[in-house]
Order: C-alpha cells, then sequence, then structure tokens
C-alpha cells in the first residue's frame, strides 16, 4: 500500500482504498501514505481495546516547516494525556510542542467519493489535517500523535544526540511510562 507506484499493483492518485475499521479513503497524493498505513495501524489497536494510544511517525513535511528540526509537534485528544506527554518531554529532553487539532479544518479532507481523503488543502495546515485524519481511526480513545518528522534526523551531533537517526520520542515514550508504571493515575 505505500510503494508509490513501483509496481503495477501500487497505489495510484485517485485510488479508494478501504481501512481494517471500514473507513474508506481516497488517495489524492501517493507520498501522503504513511497515513494510511497509521490509519489500519490505529484500527487494530483500538480493537485491542487499550486506555490510551499513542503513535510516533515521521508524517510530514508540515511538522518540520513549522517546528525544524529540534522540535517534535504533539497532537492530543485530551489535556490530562497532553500534560503527562509534555511532563515526560520535559524530563526526557526531547522538546515537543502542542499542536492544535482545529475542528474546522476536518473539511479539508471532506471526500467526495470516500470517507474522506488523505491529504488535505496544499500548502494548509499540513500537519494538523494529517492528525485529524489519523484521530478518525481512534475511536475516542485517549490518542496522542508525535510527529517527529523534522528531529527523526540530525545533520550534526548536538547535546546526547550523534549525527543521523535519533529515535526521537522514545525517550519521552519511556519517561511517560516509567511514571505510569509507578502510579497509573499518575
Amino acid at each position: 500500500m505505500t510503494e508509490n507506484l513501483l509496481g503495477d499493483r501500487a497505489t495510484k492518485p485517485g485510488d479508494v482504498l478501504t481501512i481494517r475499521n471500514g473507513l474508506t479513503i481516497e488517495v489524492l497524493n501517493t507520498d501522503a501514505e504513511g497515513r494510511l498505513i497509521l490509519a489500519d495501524g490505529l484500527a487494530l489497536a483500538v480493537d485491542a481495546d487499550p486506555d490510551v494510544i499513542i503513535d510516533v511517525a515521521t508524517l510530514t513535511g508540515a511538522q518540520n516547516v513549522a517546528l525544524g528540526d529540534e522540535v517534535g509537534a504533539l497532537f492530543v485528544s485530551s489535556d490530562e494525556l497532553a500534560g503527562r506527554l509534555s511532563a515526560a518531554s520535559d524530563r526526557s529532553g526531547e522538546a515537543f510542542w502542542r499542536m492544535p487539532l482545529v475542528e474546522s479544518y476536518e473539511s479539508h479532507i471532506d471526500s467526495d467519493v470516500a470517507d474522506m481523503k488523505n491529504m488535505g488543502k496544499p500548502p494548509r495546515a499540513g500537519a494538523i489535517v494529517a492528525a485529524l485524519l489519523l484521530r478518525r481511526f481512534t475511536a475516542g480513545k485517549p490518542w496522542a500523535h508525535l510527529d517527529i518528522a523534522g528531529p527523526a534526523r540530525a545533520d550534526a551531533a548536538r547535546g546526547y544526540q550523534t549525527k543521523g537517526a535519533t529515535a526521537y520520542g522514545a525517550r519521552t515514550l519511556i519517561e511517560y511510562l516509567r511514571v505510569l508504571a509507578k502510579s497509573p493515575k499518575a
């Protein structure tokens, strides 16, 4: 599904995909393939009935444009979860900035032939629109999306990071889980 036209059976612009929960997505841009795979992954996570769903992805170039390569974007469905993840981010040394889930931008992904389309109105609010698409697959569960497109890779060593892939977000998730393990209500 994420082959970007490497073969005759690859996804093409205009295709409509059915995600595992039955929702359909019209593909307008095959380079916005990550959200198609994440939609299936989030639907699968919902089937497991977790208390919280957190996804981490190098999802949008718009994140890098908005926040650069040292700050990740945090999209979250509740203030409580935002507080927990922000505190974990502070302790971990990984910077995340909470981004809004602007309800009126839902119209950016309206489709005439499917439940939604896989991109909004370039170049407008690309990271927000991608997060809104993902949220549709969380079935109202507490959910966070960490878009790490910029900080996922460092062009030079800085702080504790070496040049190259950074595993950005891993330290924040470890801190979040460390505190949660001590007190599930924390």
